[in-house]
């Protein structure tokens, strides 16, 4: 039995901010505490929360009355706003839209893609006209359909095929509960599934009008002068396209799913390639990533971790296909439990099957 899956992904009806800490904990982690104003540094929509990094700086996630499957950063200048990341559908990237002005009333700008994959992306077509979509040329690629129509690929059908089930589930539980408070809980959650589903059922794969291939560099007006944003192709990991979003000044990271809290969903991914580009991510010099699923991290530690579960991944993978296993034989065998004081998600051999495929997919290259 495969223990080790991430699951930012997987829980599409996962009602609490997914592996996002307490607003208090945050603070008491970063300082993110305005002395001079004593303004709140959380501001909170019906289905945001907006958590002030740095000056004109915040992370995004979910209240949970929506499904947005993603956490997004918002970058607030003297003249306009950039987004990075539309989260799973076109109702999650409107209730991030209408959200917006709770922060401020400046225009959004700029929309970047960290990557292709649907819980990132896939709000792409409620954006204004005037608003510009910037991304690597593989997430246009992709998102156009140069490659293949997203919505039937694996990862996409992976993720999404079992809402309907779930919704089902949660109708059954409302049937049989007796207890009012318990059936309220359920249908608020059977409202959130429902409108999940229609709008992931009204997605059209919108790709990037504005492309980079290695690195682009946006200068942003603020009150102190201008504010560096680094957009950055560092190297294939968990996309063939995906773009880190680089504050200098701010001396922070938005990674998307390239570096996570946890075991990042590998199915699409380059994982002998991947710690090389997360050498490359080290050597930006910043002091907090903001990845795009679960908590900031400090430091870059995590990043050490990550390369040496990547590593050994990879090279117990190669030796087990070796050795004449399928696939499905080596995600249930492999032992990974070596990691488990750095992965809470690993309790016992096993690895996600998908990340597994991909590497037989990539030793048959």
């Amino acid at each position: 039995m495969n223990n080790n899956n991430y699951n930012n992904k997987n829980n599409t009806l996962n009602l609490a901010v997914m592996g996002i800490m307490g607003t208090g904990l945050l603070s008491a982690l970063f300082g993110f505490v305005n002395a001079q104003s004593g303004d709140p540094t959380v501001i909170e929509t019906t289905s945001h929360r907006f958590t002030q990094m740095a000056e004109g700086v915040y992370q995004v996630t979910g209240t949970g009355a929506v499904n947005v499957m993603s956490n997004a950063l918002l970058v607030v200048g003297e003249n306009d706003v950039l987004v990075v990341d539309s989260h799973v559908t076109p109702n999650a990237a409107n209730a991030l839209l209408n959200s917006i002005p709770a922060v401020t009333n400046k225009p959004v700008r700029y929309l970047v893609n960290s990557h292709y994959h649907f819980d990132h992306a896939h709000g792409n077509q409620v954006l204004p006209p005037d608003v510009e979509i910037i991304g690597h040329e593989y997430t246009r690629a992709k998102l156009n359909g140069e490659l293949g129509n997203v919505l039937e690929e694996s990862t996409h059908i992976s993720f999404t095929e079992g809402v309907p089930g779930q919704i089902a589930n949660l109708e059954r539980q409302i049937a049989e509960t007796s207890d009012a408070a318990q059936r309220a809980t359920l249908q608020t959650q059977l409202g959130v599934a429902q409108a999940h589903l229609t709008s992931l059922r009204e997605v059209i794969p919108t790709p990037p009008n504005i492309t980079l291939e290695t690195k682009m560099t946006l200068f942003q007006t603020v009150m102190q002068g201008s504010r560096e944003i680094q957009l950055l192709h560092i190297g294939r990991g968990h996309t063939a396209g995906d773009v880190v979003v680089f504050l200098p000044q701010e001396r922070m990271v938005f990674t998307g799913d390239l570096m996570l809290p946890g075991l990042s969903y590998m199915g699409d991914s380059f994982p002998q390639e991947w710690p090389a580009t997360l050498e490359q991510l080290k050597s930006l010099d910043f002091d907090i990533i903001l990845p795009g699923h679960g908590a900031p991290l400090q430091g870059k530690e995590k990043i050490d971790h990550f390369q040496a579960y990547l590593g050994d991944l990879w090279q117990k993978t190669e030796a087990m296909k070796a050795r004449g296993l399928t696939a499905e034989e080596t995600a249930a065998q492999i032992d990974m439990t070596n990691h488990a004081d750095n992965y809470a998600q690993i309790r016992g051999p096993g690895a996600d099957v998908r990340a597994i495929r991909r590497i037989y997919t990539l030793l048959d290259e």
